[in-house]
């Protein structure tokens, strides 16, 4: 480190030491990830922009802490005055020869072997958890023949066309697309797999969804032409496989797990639905439908066990009234473990993103 000018920190104390503050998602220092695009040193005092590769409140609290306790530490700094902004990256996972979504920078596949696990709740609490931490989010249904979004996000309305472009929906924070929206409900949809896939395909092009950290896919339960038609179109950037601890859906989930891993789609991880009812007198969690199933699978797999999603009377009445658990009670057992699978999947997706080689972006500024 560069000695100090008549008592002032240097350009090249501050550039150290700021670089080898670590970014808590990765592990890695700022330095590595180019995450200080600029900075400035005036006399004392010290003005530096800070970029955050996820959007999640607790990375803030944690980053600005240790950037504060870093600089406070060298000789001569009499004011700090930082700025942190959330810079969410592109995984650059997926295949290579898909071609993203206009300004969408993630997508999220969540799936599952089977019907009947809660996959599409899952979804939509993820989508939901992710917006109220403060990123861009939208939601795609693509669950053609069973679509839910519409009723669990509390949407009625149909999209507007704009210059020859579909207008997602938005419900708490989210942009929102589903076949739902356009159908009538009443009426069931016999369509076979071309035309499923033509439907996929307009909603991957047509739709403007503007510019996205995430984009949550709900995924029709099972292996079939939806799941092939999207990892086929646009690179996915992971994986998210909801089982229940019972034996049948887990033989399910991991058939589930090996499709994304033949089409070479990285898996973040499983995610145990149902994993206990809260007893909404006691407090005490039951496991009805056993466990540990999902835990076994993830270790069996090499493969994170994302989060263990309680069963509460309060899911259900969100979800049929159109307000996700984790918007309506965030700090319910639900709410929680919502908030933990969001985050989750953003530390996953920002490692990701971290392994990409960058530039240097540093810049320097005396005055």
């Amino acid at each position: 480190m560069s000695d100090t000018i008549n008592g002032a920190p240097t350009n090249e104390q501050i550039q150290d030491v700021l670089g080898a503050v670590t970014e808590p998602a990765t592990g890695r220092t700022l330095a590595d990830l180019k995450l200080v695009p600029e900075f400035e040193v005036s006399g004392g005092s010290v003005r530096a922009t800070i970029e955050m590769l996820t959007p999640l409140r607790g990375m803030r609290e944690t980053l600005e802490r240790d950037v504060r306790a870093a600089l406070n530490d060298v000789p001569g700094v009499d004011t700090l005055d930082l700025t942190f902004r959330t810079k969410v990256r592109a995984s650059g996972a997926g295949r290579s020869d898909a071609q993203p979504i206009k300004g969408v920078k993630n997508t999220i596949a969540v799936a599952s072997g089977k019907g009947g696990v809660g996959k599409s709740t899952v979804a939509v609490n993820l989508a939901v958890s992710l917006s109220q931490a403060g990123a861009k989010v939208g939601l795609l249904d693509t669950d053609v023949y069973g679509p839910s979004a519409p009723l669990m996000m509390g949407i009625n309305d149909k999209p507007l066309m704009r210059d020859n472009k579909i207008i997602p929906l938005e419900a708490h924070g989210v942009k929102v697309m589903s076949i739902g929206f356009i159908m009538d409900p009443n009426k069931a949809l016999i369509w076979r797999g071309p035309l499923v896939a033509q439907l996929i395909n307009q909603f991957l092009n047509d739709v403007h969804w503007g510019e996205l950290d995430y984009l949550v896919l709900d995924l029709p339960p099972g292996t079939g032409d939806v799941q092939l038609t999207l990892v086929q179109k646009i690179p996915i950037s992971g994986a998210v496989i909801v089982t229940t601890p019972q034996e049948v859906a887990l033989a399910d989930a991991v058939k589930g797990l090996k499709m994304f891993d033949e089409v070479k789609t990285p898996v973040l991880g499983i995610v145990e639905n149902m994993s206990g009812f809260v007893c909404p007198g006691c407090g005490e969690t039951h496991p009805i439908f056993g466990e540990g199933g999902g835990k076994r699978v993830a270790d069996e797999n090499k493969v994170e066990l994302l989060g263990q999603i309680p069963i509460e009377p309060s899911i259900m009445t969100g979800g049929d009234t159109g307000t996700p658990q984790a918007a309506a009670a965030p700090d319910s057992a639900t709410g929680q473990a919502f908030s933990h699978l969001a985050t989750r999947v953003a530390v996953h997706l920002a490692n990701q993103s971290a392994a990409k080689p960058r530039k240097p972006t540093i810049m320097l500024k005396s005055v």
